[in-house]
């Protein structure tokens, strides 16, 4: 190993700004059941398909139906 390096031609990462964000969510047990019975079904780990469906609701800017009762 060097004792120093030089990065001073070193380029920034051009994927960077798609790069998934790591993040802690509650979710109900039974949400997690449906998606890794999902997930054994399509061979697709449960969180990428947890993040196709997030990101499918981005992109059709879909809402929640909230109701209090």
């Amino acid at each position: 190993m060097r004792d120093e390096y030089d990065f001073s031609n070193a380029i920034k990462n051009p994927y960077a700004a798609r790069m998934k964000q790591q993040i802690t969510i509650n979710l109900e047990k039974d949400t997690i059941k449906y998606f890794k019975e999902l997930a054994e079904e399509t061979g697709i780990p449960y969180q990428s398909l947890i993040n196709m469906y997030l990101a499918e609701c981005v992109r059709e800017k879909k809402k929640p139906h909230i109701s209090w009762k």
